[in-house]
Formats: structure tokens, sequence, C-alpha cells
């Protein structure tokens, strides 16, 4: 059993390294384009993502710490990992503890700059994870006493997707995946946009290489977030599939419009709500289920 674990991990993390940044890419592109109508501008084409982190690539590679590119290739390998055990069918508390750690090598990336905007960054960076954890954590026990198990695959077994047991769960997730992809008005730390503030917060010190690799880290978050939003839809029917990837895309534009419509917030404000909709949607639904 641990050697079938073993290797699905590792054929599903290759090919989530090849199929991950190309969909994360397209969803990039989709966003900037997207955002560009609802403010009334034309926008960049659909590639344009892909050709700046092509140009990021081709630069010189210049650091201001020997250590931020170690880290930043520690938050893009388990960032790649957490996406190859979820979409293998493997554990989703497992799932969540390395794309947590994945987080925490990026948070110390920024610290290892010394540069107070960095350093700034990366504090707020360290407030969004404590904001979306809670929730993310309830959300994933959620889904354990409605599948049985944290095997991804499970869902495949059940006659009904999770959400009709587990919806305010899925509320609470969709809540945090605002601060999760980095959108308004929970985008205190860095933002994919540049409407918010000069100095770019946690890669302010980042260049070349090294901030290509957080662009593909960030298409590869991406990627894995709207799988958490597809598993919840996905039960024995095949059609659900179909239904999952509409949920997916129509989720995505929401955040979207989200982004363009709801100015920043202070960080309390942020880990208040958050908790609050952690304890409300998530420890109610965990309760339920709990005693149904």
């Amino acid at each position: 059993m641990d050697m079938n674990f073993f290797l699905s991990t590792i054929i599903g993390t290759l090919c989530f390294a090849v199929l991950a940044p190309i969909v994360g890419c397209l969803l990039s592109g989709a966003d900037r384009i997207i955002s560009a109508r609802m403010q009334g501008r034309v926008g960049p084409k659909l590639l344009q993502p892909y050709w700046d982190v092509r140009k990021l690539l081709g630069k010189d590679k210049i650091a201001v710490s020997g250590s931020e590119d170690t880290y930043i290739n520690l938050a893009l390998f388990f960032s790649l990992l957490a996406g190859g055990i979820f979409f293998s069918g493997g554990n989703f508390l497992l799932v969540v503890f390395v794309i947590t750690l994945s987080s925490l090598f990026f948070i110390v990336a920024a610290y290892s700059t010394r540069s107070p905007y960095a350093e700034v960054g990366a504090a707020r960076e360290t407030l969004q994870v404590m904001s979306y954890e809670p929730m993310i954590l309830l959300m994933t026990v959620a889904f354990y006493q409605v599948v049985g198990t944290f095997d991804v695959g499970g869902v495949m077994l059940m006659n009904h997707p999770v959400i009709c047991t587990a919806w305010a769960a899925f509320l609470g997730l969709l809540f945090v995946l605002t601060i999760k992809l980095r959108k308004s008005p929970f985008d205190i730390s860095s933002s994919h946009h540049a409407h918010q503030e000069i100095v770019k917060g946690t890669t302010t010190e980042m260049s070349g290489p090294t901030l290509a690799k957080v662009e593909i880290m960030h298409w590869v978050e991406n990627v894995l977030f709207m799988g958490w939003v597809g598993v919840f839809f996905v039960y024995a029917n095949p059609i659900s599939i179909a239904v999952a990837l509409i949920a997916v895309v129509l989720i995505y534009f929401f955040e979207i419009w989200i982004d363009n419509n709801f100015a920043r917030v202070k960080w309390q404000a942020m880990l208040k709500w958050a908790w609050i909709a952690a304890l409300i949607a998530g420890g109610l639904n965990v309760a339920f289920l709990a005693f149904m």
C-alpha cells in the first residue's frame, strides 16, 4: 500500500508539474483580460503571463540573499508535491499540510532578503496564513466526515457530491479562497495586479529567474485551489466532472469580480472575518455532521 501511494504520488506530481503551469498560465491570462474588461480596458493577450515569465527566466540571476532562491525552490517544490498528492487521489489532510509548508518557505524567503518592505510583506503573508488555516482544516475535517476517508479518490465511490452535506464548509472555503488567491479585499501581502501599492511586498527584492519561479508557484497554487473547489462536486457519476469544471469556472470568475469591486481591508478585519467564517461555516458544519 505504501509503495502504491509512493508511486502514484510520484507520477501525479510529475504530471501535475507539467500540466499545472500551463493551466495556471491560462487562468492568469484570463484573469488579466477579464479584469481589464471590467475596468474598461482592452487588456493584454491571453499568453502574456507566459511571455512575462519567459522574459524573467532570461534575465541574469541577481539576489540580495544567497538563500533566497533556495527557499523559493523549496516553496515551488512543495506546491507541486501538494498538487501531485491531491490530483492523484491522495490524502487531503496531507495536501493541506504540504501546501502550508510551501507558504512558510515563501515567507522565509521574503524574510531572508532583509528588506524592510519584504519583511512587512512577509509579516502580512503570515497573517494571511493565520487567517485562512482554521477554515481550511475544518473544511478538511468536514470532507472526512462525509467521505469517510481523507483520500481524495474516495469521492468517486460516493452516491452524492460532498457539497450536499458539507455546503456550509464549502461556503467557508469560498470566503478564505479570496485570501489564498491573493485577491482584494484580502491581498494585504501582495497583489497580482498593480492597483494596490507601488512596492510589491513579499517579492520586492526578487527578480529574474527567482521571481519567475514565484509566478509559476502562484499558477500551480491556483490550479490546486480550484481543484479543492471542484472536489466538492465530483462523485461516482462521470457527468459530475463536467459539473465540477463548470463550478470551477464560475467561482473563478466570481473571485475576479470580487477582486475588481472591493478595496483592500486592514489585516484586523481579515483575521476577524476569516475566523468568524471558520467558526460559523466550518465549525457548525463539522458539529452537524458529527451528530447527524
